[in-house]
């Protein structure tokens, strides 16, 4: 006889599930984004210094994000099923077996996913926008050429695959900084810079030797081969936005999910309110940040949420309305646990 997958495994087999898919359904829509550019007309614009008329060249449209967050959806939906399924056997007074679903349908289901894709993207595209605009501004601020600036921020064409490869589109703010400071670390010429370089941790270490030697020769990297290095930074750390953005979009989805189909079963009168308990578990692990190891375990009544040691207050693991440095790459997950006998004399 099968035994039935716990509820902590349900949840880690649909966070690996979904985390793929929207992954991939990210770095799609940036390969799309990249293979639609007309490089000629960014540089026409940046000759002429219109770096808004630039950026809006790149086309950088919420639409495009739109797989994103069917993938998303999916998630939530498959979050609530998985959440409904795990609930023991409920029967009425009459011994009858009561029948919950979860309905991605619901009003409350649907508001909360429409509103949160809505804040996921315009946050997605904002931040794309601002790390476009500050890398153009310091290129053409630098006397680099309109071609170069373009090429920098929006990739490279590979000459065997066709597709464009490094810039920074995809890359969050910080991450174009990390991009921008490689850059001058490599063409300064200097020992100690080159070697701050050597010591990132996403940069492809096949072109360690090349850094090396110009240390030792007491020059400067060629320019070419900075692009190419700073190129293939770039794509691993558009891999690691990509990775982090599903992670946390899963987690959210499945936790707001599973409240949600409690929610939902409290307001059809089959479960009374009185009787669910909210657990938090941690991945409990020491990769866990200390604020959740600390709120391994605890449990409050339904819907009244968790306190924070940092004095946040979290409805959920990986709640979207609570302070990023809170919910990014958590894996915290929520428990509902149901006191038939409570109330009973």
């Amino acid at each position: 006889m099968l035994r039935r997958l716990t509820e902590r495994e349900q949840i880690s087999i649909l966070l690996d599930q979904y985390s793929l898919t929207i992954r991939q359904a990210f770095l799609d829509a940036i390969a799309d984004i990249r293979s639609r550019i007309t490089l000629g007309l960014i540089v026409e614009r940046l000759e002429k210094g219109d770096i808004a008329g630039a950026i809006d060249a790149i086309h950088l449209e919420r639409s495009a994000f739109n797989k994103v967050l069917d993938q998303i959806a999916a998630a939530f939906n498959a979050g609530g099923t998985a959440a409904v399924e795990a609930l023991p056997i409920l029967r009425d007074p009459s011994g009858h077996r009561l029948v919950i679903r979860f309905d991605a349908r619901n009003i409350e289901a649907e508001n909360w996913l429409r509103e949160h894709s809505s804040t996921l993207v315009t946050r997605i595209v904002d931040d794309q926008r601002e790390a476009i605009r500050t890398s153009m501004a310091e290129g053409l601020g630098q006397g680099q050429n309109p071609r170069s600036t373009a090429l920098n921020v929006v990739g490279r064409v590979n000459r065997i695959t066709g597709r464009r490869e490094g810039g920074v589109i995809g890359l969050s703010t910080p991450q174009e900084r990390y991009v921008a400071s490689a850059r001058q670390e490599l063409l300064s010429g200097d020992p100690e810079a080159m070697r701050n370089y050597l010591g990132r941790g996403r940069r492809d270490k096949r072109f360690d030797k090349t850094v090396e030697k110009a240390i030792s020769e007491g020059r400067a990297v060629p320019a070419d081969m900075v692009a190419k290095i700073t190129g293939r930074y770039s794509d691993r750390l558009l891999e690691l936005r990509g990775e982090m953005l599903a992670r946390s979009e899963t987690m959210t989805a499945l936790n707001v999910a599973k409240s949600e189909a409690m929610d939902q079963a409290i307001a059809s009168g089959k479960i009374d309110i009185a009787t669910v308990t909210d657990v938090w578990h941690s991945a409990g692990d020491d990769r866990v940040r200390h604020t959740h190891r600390a709120l391994n375990g605890q449990s409050v009544p339904h819907g009244q949420g968790f306190r924070s040691p940092s004095g946040a207050f979290l409805r959920f693991p990986g709640d979207p309305e609570a302070p990023t440095s809170e919910i990014v790459g958590c894996r915290c997950w929520l428990e509902h646990k149901i006191d038939f006998l409570k109330g009973i004399q």
